[in-house]
């Protein structure tokens, strides 16, 4: 057996006030997958995506085949001349794959809701990314579970068109199922979107990516390829970090490294909400990728759900989130305000939207009947947009992908939190 067909045999058995307007739906069919291929020569930059770090600067990553200087050229023309910003460049092996060279370089202090243009290395292909606002109001794009077929591409045309500001990904980026390959042609398709707009992501449990015996270091590709900025928050781990944009503090959890109340992660997000001034940043939103809620067949009673739940959950009730958005279940799923399994006018909103367009196909089966604090489920690919409008009001519509158009299917006005004299702490 070749070294594929054991990682093919390993992956097999691994097992691995508010209101609302709801509209029918049909499921859609399953699609092929999509393998984005590399057309330019060895020096030419791939895979480009930007992040943001701190309040005024902005991270940029790329690879190129061959060794190329890790810098960059950028500025307010196209020109990209006016400054210069050098980084660093790494690369890792995984079994018999070797990864190109990993360029990581930050650029800043920038204007906020600008387009800058750049270059990167000895390039001369011009790239112009968009920073996002410093004040509302701000839209997030927010799409879970990816990978790359048909139906990922035709999600990302539809967030490619909603002039969006920001992406938040709760995990189950590549589906490369131990196959390096994958992550370059995920990196290469989601290139004209997050070459663009910052892509802020974490962690599922597609990136772990440890095989007994053969590959003992979890999140090799992910670390190397997804750098997000985790030192600005005080994390000591790019798998949970936070960010402030436009009057949000971010949240990013980690489903798949140590979560209970003596772990580093569980430490830093006490240390982070307690930090949190909603006077500076009202609206508090979290991503996770296992579901703490979920009323999908799939995905019932995991460890990093039920255990995360039980460690986290009084942490961010009690800091008064407004939403938390989670991945895994292919589906969508919105419930009402909940804590501790009850409707709660202080807990946060659930929404499930791991349903960005994964070859594994739509989780279809639900639990009947269904609980009360589950307002929608759709089994559909799409994506969301959160448009926060100002401090206290945003609005949240999720939009179906029905025969390539992104039809709205669900939406729903929320109130910030923060700003309801009933659930003050």
């Amino acid at each position: 057996m070749g070294i594929r067909g054991l990682i093919s045999l390993v992956f097999l058995i691994s097992g691995f006030i508010e209101f609302d307007v709801v509209y029918s739906y049909t499921r859609p069919p399953p699609r092929k997958t999509i393998f984005t291929l590399h057309s330019e020569d060895d020096s030419s930059p791939q895979q480009v995506r930007i992040y943001q770090v701190g309040q005024d600067k902005m991270g940029i990553s790329w690879i190129t085949e061959s060794s190329t200087p890790a810098t960059v050229q950028y500025g307010l023309t196209p020109s990209a001349n006016s400054n210069t910003a050098t980084g660093v460049t790494n690369s890792y092996r995984y079994l018999l794959y070797k990864s190109g060279e990993i360029h990581n370089v930050v650029i800043g202090p920038l204007k906020p809701n600008i387009v800058y243009y750049y270059r990167l290395g000895n390039s001369p292909k011009g790239y112009s990314l968009k920073t996002a606002p410093s004040q509302f109001p701000i839209k997030f794009a927010v799409s879970g579970d990816l990978g790359q077929t048909e139906w990922t591409k035709s999600t990302l045309d539809h967030i490619n068109k909603s002039n969006y500001d920001m992406m938040l990904l709760p995990g189950d980026l590549a589906y490369a199922y131990f196959f390096q390959n994958l992550w370059d042609s995920f990196g290469r398709l989601v290139d004209p979107l997050a070459s663009q707009r910052p892509w802020m992501v974490t962690q599922g449990n597609h990136e772990v990516e440890k095989i007994p015996l053969l590959h003992s270091e979890p999140f090799t590709a992910y670390n190397a390829r997804w750098k997000m900025p985790y030192e600005e928050s005080g994390s000591d781990s790019n798998l949970y970090y936070s960010f402030d944009v436009a009057g949000v503090h971010v949240i990013m959890l980690g489903s798949y490294t140590d979560f209970d109340r003596n772990s580093k992660q569980y430490k830093w997000l006490e240390g982070d909400l307690k930090k949190v001034n909603r006077k500076n940043t009202p609206w508090l939103v979290v991503l996770v990728h296992a579901p703490w809620y979920n009323s999908n067949t799939h995905h019932q009673g995991e460890f990093e759900s039920v255990d995360m739940k039980a460690s986290m959950e009084d942490l961010l009730y009690q800091a008064r989130v407004d939403v938390i958005f989670e991945g895994h279940v292919h589906a969508y799923e919105r419930f009402t305000r909940v804590y501790k399994d009850k409707g709660d006018k202080c807990g946060p909103i659930y929404i499930n939207i791991g349903d960005g367009g994964n070859i594994e196909g739509l989780a279809t089966k639900y639990i009947e009947p269904k609980p009360e604090i589950s307002i929608l489920r759709d089994a559909n690919f799409g994506h969301g947009m959160l448009e926060i409008f100002n401090a206290t009001h945003a609005l949240w519509n999720w939009h179906k992908n029905d025969n390539d158009e992104a039809i709205v299917s669900d939406s729903v006005w929320l109130t910030n939190l923060s700003f309801k004299t009933t659930c003050k702490v």
